[in-house]
């Protein structure tokens, strides 16, 4: 870098530490002479540095307040975090009224970075997909996810060591399709080729991934995120719950989405629905119950359940616990009543009825 050129950065370093720099002491940390200085300054307004002059006794320059420019020196963690984050962000509507300025900043610290790193980079961004609006995703590691990435657009078979959700470790080799990311976790979607079967696998149990030699041909059919929305929908889960629910699909879709249950109208009978009101059938697949019954009792409409009976019991007994919680409070809230020698209102003075 020639001696000018490393004058003008260094320049720029001193202005962004802050305050004002008078000429003498910018001309003296430069080891020029003052008309040097201002020409310095002249060229970083040529490239749009936002330096300001300052009159005045204690004049000189500063940048515009709010102006920051760093070196870019990120690393393959914090490049991917950073171009990761402005993609969410444009998925989530999070972005401003310039609806390019997310892409121009993507393409301005792509352009900046190494060639291995913004290719790798590059690569990601074409080989994954959202099925929804993204929350906040796990954090999968940057060799795996890259590496991944990499298959799915060069259609390499890669190697995987994974661990299952029982905490079975074994190696597969997989026709990578694409990575979604899906209720916020990462997900790979493609074929086993050893057993011929699609397969979906959670990237933050992939403790390793390494390209294979060989090629392999993408088929024709959904996109990787209707593979991996389909994959949850058939697969095997230890309870399949069925329900009758009434209300609209906007009402059951707020507690019940897309992503954890099936919908399906249900023929209206005039005897049961008097005032035609609708009925959803929902069929849900689970590992667990237990988070069902708050989320029926948060839905607050009518509903039956079909099967499994275990559920119907969880339901009840939620029931009973706020049923009992309710009466402690109640006696707690009487108790301090008549420490206080209130005397008790119609309702509570009437047995066998608890006010609303």
């Amino acid at each position: 870098m020639s001696r000018p050129t490393a004058r003008v950065l260094t320049l720029l370093e001193l202005l962004q530490s802050g305050g004002t720099r008078t000429v003498a002491e910018l001309a003296d940390r430069l080891g020029v002479e003052g008309r040097t200085v201002r020409r310095y300054v002249d060229q970083l307004i040529d490239l749009d540095v936002p330096v300001e002059s300052v009159r005045g006794r204690y004049g000189g320059y500063r940048l515009a307040p709010g102006y920051r420019l760093p070196p870019l020196m990120l690393s393959d963690d914090e490049a991917l975090a950073v171009l990761l984050g402005l993609l969410a962000g444009r998925r989530a509507g999070l972005t401003t009224t310039d609806r390019t300025a997310g892409e121009t900043a993507s393409a301005k610290i792509r352009r900046v970075l190494p060639k291995h790193v913004a290719h790798r980079l590059d690569t990601l961004l074409e080989a994954f997909a959202f099925t929804d609006q993204p929350g906040e995703l796990d954090a999968p590691d940057a060799g795996v996810l890259l590496t991944l990435a990499d298959a799915v657009r060069h259609r390499r078979p890669v190697s995987i060591r994974y661990t299952d959700r029982d905490g079975r470790r074994s190696e597969r080799t997989l026709h990578a399709y694409g990575i979604v990311a899906h209720a916020g976790r990462w997900y790979v979607t493609g074929e086993d080729p050893v057993i011929g079967e699609d397969r979906t696998f959670r990237l933050d149990r992939i403790a390793d991934a390494r390209a294979l030699p060989g090629s392999f041909e993408a088929p024709a059919g959904p996109d990787p995120a209707q593979r991996v929305v389909s994959g949850f929908a058939t697969a095997e889960y230890r309870h399949e719950v069925t329900l009758r629910i009434q209300g609209t699909v906007e009402q059951i879709r707020a507690r019940l989405p897309a992503t954890v249950a099936s919908l399906e109208d249900i023929e209206p009978e005039t005897d049961q629905d008097p005032e035609g009101e609708r009925w959803l059938r929902v069929e849900i697949r689970a590992e667990r119950l237990d988070w069902l019954p708050p989320v029926l009792a948060a839905l607050d409409r009518p509903f039956v359940i079909e099967r499994p009976d275990e559920l119907r019991d969880l339901v009840i007994a939620l029931a009973d616990r706020l049923t009992s919680h309710a009466r402690q409070a109640d006696g707690a809230q009487g108790g301090r009543g008549s420490r206080r020698g209130s005397r008790p209102g119609p309702e509570a003075s009437r047995p066998g009825r608890s006010p609303r």
